[in-house]
């Protein structure tokens, strides 16, 4: 229902200030970081880290939920554990305390007795924060609560956050790295379908005050459900769409309209594989993007700052995806599987196999549950969609097609 987008949107802005407040003062940071051991471990990197903003990010979406939807709280499921172990060895279930003092309590325990910083970071999670749209306040659309699961990355990116660099310049609007990487992602899907419902992405770090230091954000939000299909960027996409309509109208895509040598702009990981970038290489020339997070990648589909994004490995998650996804369906898109792609080939105008998000992958253990195994594209466009998948089949080896 619009009301709970409208919590989520008022959740992810706290969010947003919890991990603004952690990065504020370095000696405190430095506090905050604990290597993920184990089965929480991401494979992709030799070592991973969850901070305290992490835990705290995820325990107050929760929580906020359950507060304002009582059931909906057990329905939300993330990255992180809320399982956190001091200097001293000690282990403790971090939460959202009833008062802002006995908050307070609980983190000193995890701080080591750092009063100063419990207070600050406490006042931040028990800090009312109103977050309005007037497009989402416009309409009101119910959806049985009963239906939904959240899926939550409280902070993505954790490394370009814990990082922390802060003067990466952009490529064409796109940040290779940086704070500005860093997204909270809340997804919310059909626990029996897998359909993702609705989506909110906040990037706490789009630009920083010089004077202050002090950043502001931005979010950005979708619904799709039984037809209605609204999101944040409804006017700009309006335009967009308007835009691809005149060159079509000349015989050329917009694409072709902006850059004549290339069809297509895609994003792509660091560590994308080679026959990917090969076959990315001949199908969009110069406009390749690199940059760091899922979430941020996806963002930059969602904002129209390419076409496409790809990723032929299964280090995503869930977590990784949805938020995106949703937004991406209510703008006409959504979020394929590669491998089921590259393998099956839809024949135009068929549904691609869209990501679905209430299934465990069998016979996996720990995260890799939820791991995306067939990799994934995100689009706006099907047509466009499919245009690009004939590309990339087209430039890719048979060996390579079985990715």
């Amino acid at each position: 229902m619009s009301a709970i987008l409208r919590e989520l949107l008022c959740v992810s802005e706290k969010a947003a200030n919890i991990a603004r407040a952690c990065r504020q003062q370095d000696a405190l940071f430095q506090l905050l970081i604990e290597e993920k051991k184990d089965g929480d471990k991401n494979k992709k990197f030799a070592v991973d880290f969850k901070t305290l903003a992490d835990v705290l990010v995820q325990e107050v979406i929760k929580q906020n939920m359950e507060n304002k939807f009582p059931g909906l709280g057990e329905k939300v499921f993330g990255e992180e554990s809320n399982e956190f172990t001091n200097d001293l060895g000690e282990k403790i279930i971090l939460k959202l305390c009833a008062t802002e003092e006995e908050t307070v309590e609980l983190l000193s325990k995890v701080l080591n007795g750092n009063k100063l910083a419990s207070e600050a970071l406490a006042k931040v999670v028990h800090q009312d924060v109103t977050l309005t749209d007037p497009t989402l306040d416009s309409i009101e659309i119910n959806i049985p609560q009963d239906t939904l699961g959240i899926w939550v990355d409280p902070i993505d990116s954790t490394y370009q956050y814990i990082k922390g660099s802060a003067d990466i310049k952009s490529n064409q609007g796109i940040f290779p790295s940086g704070l500005q990487c860093v997204t909270i992602l809340i997804g919310v899907y059909d626990v029996q379908t897998g359909i993702p419902l609705m989506g909110v992405i906040n990037q706490p770090f789009l630009s920083q005050d010089r004077e202050t230091n002090r950043w502001e954000g931005q979010c950005y939000w979708g619904l799709s459900y039984m037809g209605t299909n609204i999101h944040s960027l409804q006017h700009l996409h309006s335009e967009r769409t308007v835009s691809e309509t005149q060159s079509q109208a000349t015989g050329k895509s917009s694409s072709e309209a902006k850059e004549p040598a290339s069809c297509f702009s895609a994003v792509i990981s660091t560590s994308e594989k080679e026959p990917i970038r090969a076959a990315l290489s001949r199908i969009c020339g110069e406009s390749i993007f690199r940059a760091a997070g899922a979430g941020y990648k996806s963002l930059c589909v969602v904002q129209g700052l390419v076409d496409i994004y790809i990723f032929s490995e299964d280090t995503t998650f869930k977590w990784d995806s949805c938020a995106a996804h949703a937004i991406l369906r209510a703008m006409g898109g959504g979020m394929v599987d590669l491998k089921e792609c590259l393998q099956k080939n839809p024949e135009p105008g068929l549904d691609p196999p869209q990501l679905v998000y209430h299934l465990e992958n069998e016979g996996a253990a720990g995260v890799e549950k939820w791991a995306n195994k067939g990799g994934l594209i995100a689009y706006r466009s099907k047509k466009q969609l499919e245009t690009f998948l004939r590309l990339l089949i087209q430039n890719l080896t048979p060996a390579d097609s079985r990715i």
